[in-house]
């Protein structure tokens, strides 16, 4: 994505003076001196005896009504006061709690996306308003690299020092000025949580030390942090509301959400209250199924649930580990190596009859653990856990992240455009289309494939159709939206995460 060119232009903020027409019909007259200047010869001319008496007489209707003039200049000089001190602009979107912007016509945001493929930052600028504002030609400045910061799970200090690029970009389209009040945010997702608390405490420690050290933005100790599950698909959904001017609609009116990341993958979607008030209750320590959000005006109830283990790259070695034999029967024929995640590998290897569409399906199910007679509520998902119970907030889902990219890479989505209309069942003719074909064969009829997924092309297509319609329950034929990018005005914003988190922290200024 092309750098987005610095906007040198401070925010200004606009005041307000009256004007003639604010104080017509006030008009409070004011002595004359006695005496005048001859501008022309310099000399001071003593006025006419009748003049002097006219304006005497004057001067003394001013002194005999002195208190009523003080009683109507006193209430003008204030309303004037406060039109000239107040900005303009109505009053800005209310958040969660009802919090507000104020204080400047724009403000910034800076979210680091530390996911476990890759560190991602977003620069986002909003009016008084929390509208999105353009930075430079763009509404967002997004940059992302490789790898995430969990693949430094041995040095932390390395791991904070690869977001420094990142974070260059990021302070070089903040106007100087603002810096010093422009909040900064890092949120690490499924990567670092699949690390285990020690090593990942020790890698947010060497990011706060990092940015207290390096940058010149505003950065709290409790900035940086690993999300949990249920604030990943919180933010995201938010976020895709957001982008298509749902919030403040009624909850059948907003989308539906799954994100399928690295790690792990979201659901959330708004239900009704009734629905909130029967949901299950769950164990201390668990995220509670319904979050309450308060967004412009409306009172929401959102069913969210996180699966850690169970994103794309996750849910490899989950699939792998469910083989049987040594060779797989979801890896592409020829192929014969290792897969590593987090801190275990697998054997990657192809079997020798190469994959085979059916077999792999047979260990996605397994791996999903759908077939488990583990759910004690009336509807569930896959692992025993509460669907929701469905309704209009879902009928209308969005699908994002990984789900996007593989389908793109597959060819039946194009991948010029943001947005696609497919269905569950097109992941399963890709998938069936992937497993008959050698790693040979691919490198030509999968061109847009990076090499390191290639041998995995037919696992990824066969569990993403598995996730939608053994885990969510979807109909084949179903019709679901496939999104990388949402239009907002004029422009595409990322249908990431991060915008949910800079609402959050921008409505917080």
């Amino acid at each position: 994505m092309p750098e987005v060119p610095q906007d040198s232009t401070p925010p200004q903020i606009r005041y307000r003076t009256p004007s003639s027409l604010d104080l017509q019909g006030t008009q409070i007259s004011l002595p004359v001196s006695i005496q005048s200047p001859d501008l022309e010869s310099g000399r001071i001319m003593k006025k006419p005896r009748s003049q002097q008496l006219q304006e005497s007489t004057f001067s003394d209707k001013i002194h005999r009504n002195r208190g009523v003039i003080m009683f109507v200049s006193i209430p003008i000089f204030f309303i004037s006061f406060v039109l000239y001190v107040m900005p303009h602009g109505s009053a800005p979107l209310d958040f969660d709690g009802g919090k507000k912007v104020g204080g400047v016509d724009k403000s910034y945001a800076v979210i680091f996306d530390a996911g476990s493929s890759g560190s991602r930052v977003h620069v986002y600028c909003f009016d008084s308003n929390l509208d999105l504002v353009p930075i430079g030609n763009e509404l967002e400045l997004f940059v992302q690299k490789k790898p995430g910061l969990s693949s430094y799970a041995e040095n932390p200090i390395k791991a904070a020092e690869s977001l420094k690029d990142l974070l260059e970009k990021a302070e070089n389209v903040v106007p100087f000025e603002l810096r010093h009040k422009t909040p900064i945010r890092v949120g690490a997702t499924a990567g670092l949580r699949a690390l285990g608390i020690e090593k990942s405490d020790r890698i947010l420690q060497a990011v706060r030390v990092f940015l207290h050290d390096q940058s010149s933005l505003t950065s709290a100790q409790d900035a940086v942090t690993v999300l949990d599950g249920s604030q990943e698909g919180t933010f995201q959904w938010v976020t895709i509301n957001y982008l298509l001017g749902n919030l403040g609609k009624g909850y059948s009116s907003t989308v539906g959400v799954v994100d399928l990341g690295g790690g792990s993958v979201q659901m959330a979607y708004a239900i009704s209250e009734k629905e909130a008030a029967d949901s299950p209750k769950v164990s201390n320590g668990e995220d509670s199924y319904v979050k309450e959000l308060f967004l412009k005006g409306i009172k929401y109830y959102l069913y969210v649930h996180s699966y850690l283990h169970y994103g794309l790259l996750a849910a490899r070695a989950q699939i792998l580990k469910t083989d049987e034999d040594s060779a797989s029967s979801c890896i592409l024929a020829g192929y014969n190596g290792s897969y590593k995640y987090g801190d275990s590998e697998y054997d990657a290897s192809s079997s020798t009859t190469g994959p085979s569409y059916t077999k792999c399906r047979t260990s996605a199910v397994k791996a999903l653990k759908s077939d488990e007679p583990a759910c004690t509520h009336m509807k569930c998902t896959f692992g025993g856990v509460w669907n929701g119970g469905g309704g209009d907030g879902q009928k209308n889902l969005f699908v994002a992240s990984f789900f996007f990219d593989r389908a793109a890479e597959a060819g039946f989505v194009d991948p010029s455009t943001p947005v696609a209309k497919v269905k569950a069942k097109d992941f399963e003719d890709a998938a069936r289309q992937a497993c008959e074909t050698n790693i040979n064969d691919a490198r030509n009829s999968y061109s847009r494939v990076d090499e390191g997924n290639l041998p995995y092309l037919c696992l990824d297509l066969v569990y993403q159709y598995t996730l939608l319609v053994d885990g969510f329950g979807l109909e084949p034929f179903q019709e679901i939206t496939l999104v990388k990018q949402v239009k907002y005005g004029d422009s595409f914003v990322e249908a990431a995460w991060p915008l949910g988190s800079a609402i959050e922290v921008a409505s917080s200024a």
